[in-house]
């Protein structure tokens, strides 16, 4: 065990996930909460009160919360299109950074975040909630013991009844008409919408299922609501070398996959070379088909333990035993994620198939 106490802050509290990232923080016996940031104050109440932090710990300007607490890892959850922003006004204060999903509102903004960080030499990772969901970890494990083969095929469904009806730890509310209106994921401008939301999550994790390989090109289309700036729906086709792909994502499932599975399932199914595994979200087994055994059959996801229950005690591990990071937090990973999203966002936009962008 490390003798060493990391030095935690929280700041921007756009994204809800903040508060999950915040207790794991809270829980980790070797790291400690020491400041929270956020313009808005009332944003920081719930938080402050679960983690008994001090008035002298709650900031609303960025420049005093890293010059009085001094951090050595920052958790940032802004809106999407503001990640390069604030990794440009955090990496000159030497922290490590866990920046909330997605990576960035695009590839160009993306590449500007490493290259901020890197006249550093600091750590900048991207957390995607579902990579701590055992059903990936067990199919990821399975992929590389060669259970189906080379994997050439992932399909995704990823989605929830929308972004509003839940906070952190998934407590559920009804949004108002009024809070959609003022919520940056129904702002076109600041990154919103169902594709920017959740496709990272299946190219994400679909580039480290088939072992970091990038498309040709991309075909996107999606669906939009009169009254909205940002789609609720979107289906993508990715094109490698050597077979299809596709991505969907929605706001406005039946239900949430984290309480009862909707119809589709939220999820993946893996296809190799011997063999398919299927993973839905959350659920406690797996299904896999090999030519050995054609008919399938069920798998329990395994027992997930430290440091890869969550990813504070993950970059915390990694930093400390360097270790090498669970693929979808390497950035060469989230990097060819990125240029998925962007190319879909933009074959969406010229409604035609285009070849991947960054290549």
């Amino acid at each position: 065990m490390s003798s060493k106490k990391w030095r935690v802050a929280g700041i921007n509290f756009d994204h809800f996930h903040m508060g999950d990232l915040l207790r794991q923080t809270f829980e980790h016996a070797e790291a400690e909460i020491v400041g929270i940031c956020d313009e808005t104050p009332e944003r920081m109440v719930d938080a402050a009160r679960h983690f008994g932090l001090a008035h002298d710990q709650v900031f609303t300007d960025h420049h005093a919360c890293l010059e009085k607490t001094r951090p050595d890892i920052v958790i940032l959850c802004p809106a999407a299109s503001k990640h390069g922003e604030w990794v440009e006004k955090v990496a000159p204060f030497g922290t490590h950074i866990i920046m909330e999903k997605p990576f960035a509102g695009s590839l160009a903004e993306a590449d500007a975040m490493i290259a901020a960080m890197k006249p550093h030499g600091r750590l900048l990772t991207v957390n995607w909630p579902l990579v701590w969901d055992a059903g990936q970890q067990t199919a990821h494990r399975l992929i590389q013991e060669g259970l189906i083969g080379e994997v050439r095929e992932f399909h995704h469904h990823g989605g929830n009844r929308g972004p509003l009806y839940h906070g952190a730890d998934k407590i559920e509310k009804e949004p108002t008409a009024e809070e959609k209106a003022a919520s940056w994921f129904y702002s076109a401008a600041q990154g919103g919408g169902s594709l920017l939301d959740y496709m990272g999550y299946g190219t994400t994790l679909g580039t480290w299922h088939l072992g970091g390989k990038a498309p040709l090109e991309v075909t996107c289309a999606w669906s939009t609501t009169p009254g909205l700036e940002v789609d609720e729906h979107s289906i993508t086709a990715i094109r490698h070398a050597f077979g299809m792909s596709k991505t969907e994502t929605r706001w406005g499932t039946f239900t949430d996959p984290w309480t009862h599975q909707p119809q589709p399932k939220c999820g993946f199914v893996l296809k190799g070379t011997e063999g398919t595994i299927s993973c839905y979200d959350y659920e406690k087994t797996i299904r896999v088909q090999t030519r050995a055994r054609p008919e399938g059959y069920e798998v329990p996801v395994d027992a997930i333990h430290a440091p890869n229950r969550n990813p504070v005690e993950h970059v915390i591990h990694h930093l400390e035993t360097g270790a090498p990071l669970i693929g979808p937090l390497r950035l060469d990973i989230s990097r060819i994620g990125q240029q998925i999203v962007d190319t879909a966002f933009q074959s969406a936009t010229q409604k035609r198939t285009l070849p991947l962008v960054g290549a």
